[in-house]
């Protein structure tokens, strides 16, 4: 059974870091991505990576502020959130099995971890 669990969130002050983690288990993937969903906001692709060419892509909004990391050891993905701004707060989603920014092309989903950023 496959299970993706995330880790990490919490309340942070504007300007600050968090660095969520994302433990798969039951199988590997080569492609695992992250999203966020805000209160009343549509869910939104926030950064995406490829394990076999380590390609990577990110939301502009996030762009030069996040980072997005895997341990094929440890079958864990982060992501590295500095510089946090009030508009970064969200429920952080892993997903797996897909490279892309659409989230309906990803089978599989974490349960999501909070993440608040005050001003």
């Amino acid at each position: 059974q496959v299970q993706l669990v995330e880790s990490g969130g919490g309340l942070v002050q504007t300007g600050g870091s968090l660095r969520l983690s994302c433990a798969a288990s039951g199988r590997t993937f080569n492609d695992m991505g992250w999203f966020r969903q805000a209160p009343g906001k549509e869910r939104e692709f926030v950064a995406v990576h490829k394990w076999s060419s380590g390609v990577r892509n990110y939301a502009d909004s996030v762009k030069g502020r996040f980072a997005i990391s895997r341990d094929n050891a440890k079958n864990t993905m982060y992501l590295q959130m500095n510089s946090l701004k009030p508009e970064d707060t969200a429920v952080y989603y892993c997903a797996a099995g897909a490279y892309s920014s659409n989230c309906l092309d990803y089978d599989y989903w974490g349960h999501g971890t909070q993440v608040t950023v005050s001003s």
